[in-house]
């Protein structure tokens, strides 16, 4: 039994293997491209939508909805971020269902990959937000001895990102792998479907922490004596 799907070489392109990780990811990535083009291929105003559509729609807002009571001010792009990764990781563990398919999310090589994506974007954001100068302040907040718990505050972020979502789709597997061997009718039913709201829940709590880490670097913080300041003028 593997352990992971990088240990799964499933063919070689050009002297190069292709693990189940990398095939898998591509697939996801295809099936979320391919869907929603042929779902906004007639995206008009005077064109009704389609039951595709509404469901499209539905989820989108919900996302947006989420975002929203995180993020003050504007999040659009904030949605195509974070929408993108709440898809990508829930369709990714939907597809446990498939016979055969192993989800990317098991491997750590991919859950490092989307927090490595997440450290990158928080400064991303905060940067085109607040400035380079006023995202660099931060780093010195509420004093400049703060600055190297900061930056480990900063990439230990990321690390807990990586393991929590590793740790729970691997382990469910393992766990799966395990009870087929003992029951193999009834308890990997019991399994995939725990499986199912299990890699739903972490989906979710992945988008909303880099939702929040994210928001916590474009918002602007108060100035020290603002509140003060706003006593004495009244």
């Amino acid at each position: 039994m593997n352990l992971t799907p990088d240990q799964t070489i499933l063919f070689e392109l050009w002297g190069w293997g292709i693990n189940a990780t990398i095939f898998y990811t591509w697939v996801v990535m295809a099936i979320l491209t391919v869907v929603s083009m042929l779902i906004t291929r007639n995206l008009r105003a005077d064109v009704s939508p389609d039951r595709w559509r509404m469901i499209l729609e539905v989820i989108v807002q919900g996302i947006q909805g989420q975002i929203e009571e995180v993020a003050p001010g504007p999040s659009r792009y904030l949605l195509y971020y974070a929408g993108t990764l709440f898809l990508f990781i829930a369709l990714s563990n939907l597809l446990l269902v498939v016979p055969g398919f192993e989800p990317p999310t098991a491997s750590l090589s991919t859950t490092m990959a989307l927090a490595i994506s997440v450290l990158i974007a928080v400064p991303l954001f905060g940067i085109s937000s607040r400035g380079l100068g006023g995202y660099l302040k931060t780093y010195l907040e509420p004093s400049f001895i703060m600055l190297p718990f900061n930056i480990i505050s900063e990439f230990s972020r990321g690390i807990s990102l990586a393991i929590r979502l590793y740790g729970n789709i691997m382990s469910g597997a393992v766990i799966a792998a395990i009870l087929l061997g003992v029951a193999p009718f009834f308890f990997p039913v019991v399994m995939d479907v725990l499986g199912l709201l299990t890699g739903m829940i972490q989906a979710y709590i992945f988008a909303i922490l880099a939702t929040v880490y994210i928001s916590s670097a474009v918002a602007e913080r108060p100035a020290p004596n603002s509140t003060q300041a706003a006593k004495e003028t009244t």
